[in-house]
């Protein structure tokens, strides 16, 4: 009677077995996370939060994490296109492995009853929508390991205006370039191709759209904010996008001030450098109120960090 109790359960699991977490499970993984989500359960971190986010540096959105315990959200050490260009967005998620051929034969099954076309690669890119940047554990393959060349970027750029960040190999990198913006993180270049036939050449099989993610040290969920600029990229948990913004900005704004204080003469190194005075503090709002209009923060976003000082 166990034993066919057994049987039962995992027929009913494969039943509903989908490579793409459900509603549900999105929702359970993300319980921080109090605004606006997608259809499919995903975090939607407001349009404006990506706006100021492309000026936030990578020691900044660092800093914020780490002092939440969010110890393992950067990696490091990619190759890029557009180096000199910052890529940000919400993350969609794919993880491939190394290719098994009865494993392929029984998603690519299931694509079907999930009415998914095409081949496996082109699955989540189906999924993406403007300003999402497409993440993907590729398990840094090869040579015959590149699932993006220039056509299905062209089709991510189309869909997202944004790149990608691919640990792994990507192709027709000439191709890639010539799409103009299409800002992306990836490991390696090779002019293959990924092989996906489970009864002929296998070497990629995909397993997971929207999950849980490793890529490189990082951790990654869908809907993470994702930061790349500078050769790293970092993901931030939506909870933690806005604190990552405000942060950004109130250090740019001290910067500014000290270093033009510096300047000046008005203070030493060691004033600037250490925990500042109340009579710093009072300049430094004397400051943001007389530049208001100048500086490299909204005024409105100014004009909220003023209300919250004493000084």
């Amino acid at each position: 009677m166990k034993r066919n109790l057994l049987i039962i359960l995992t027929l009913l699991n494969l039943t509903g077995y989908s490579q793409q977490i459900s509603h549900d499970q999105l929702i359970a993984l993300t319980p921080e996370w109090k605004g606006d989500r997608f259809a499919d359960g995903r975090p939607k971190v407001p349009d404006s939060i990506l706006d100021r986010m492309k000026l936030v540096t990578l020691e900044e959105a660092w800093a914020v994490l780490r002092n939440e315990n969010y110890k393992h959200q950067y990696d490091g050490e990619w190759k890029t296109i557009n180096p000199d260009s910052v890529l940000v967005g919400r993350a969609v998620t794919a993880i491939f492995m190394p290719g098994r051929p009865d494993i392929h034969r029984v998603i690519d099954k299931f694509g079907v009853r999930d009415k998914r076309v095409k081949s496996q690669n082109s699955w989540p890119i189906d999924l993406l929508v403007k300003r999402d940047v497409y993440v993907v554990d590729q398990f840094d393959a090869y040579e015959d390991g590149p699932t993006i060349g220039d056509n299905l970027g062209n089709s991510i750029f189309a869909k997202t205006g944004n790149g990608i960040v691919y640990d792994g190999a990507i192709r027709d990198i000439k191709g890639l370039r010539e799409i103009g913006s299409f800002t992306s993180f990836f490991r390696s270049y090779h002019p293959s191709h990924h092989l996906n036939n489970p009864d002929g050449e296998l070497n990629t099989t995909l397993v997971g759209i929207n999950t849980p993610t490793r890529i490189g040290k990082a951790t990654v969920m869908p809907g993470d904010v994702v930061l790349g600029r500078d050769g790293g990229v970092i993901f931030i948990p939506p909870h933690l996008a806005e604190k990552v913004v405000k942060t950004s900005e109130i250090v740019r704004l001290r910067d500014l001030f000290g270093h033009q204080r510096l300047r000046e003469g008005k203070y030493t190194p060691g004033q600037i450098d250490s925990r500042w005075s109340d009579e710093i503090e009072k300049d430094f709002s004397k400051w943001l109120n007389e530049h208001m209009n100048e500086l490299p923060v909204s005024k409105s976003q100014i004009q909220e960090f003023l209300k919250g000082r004493t000084w």
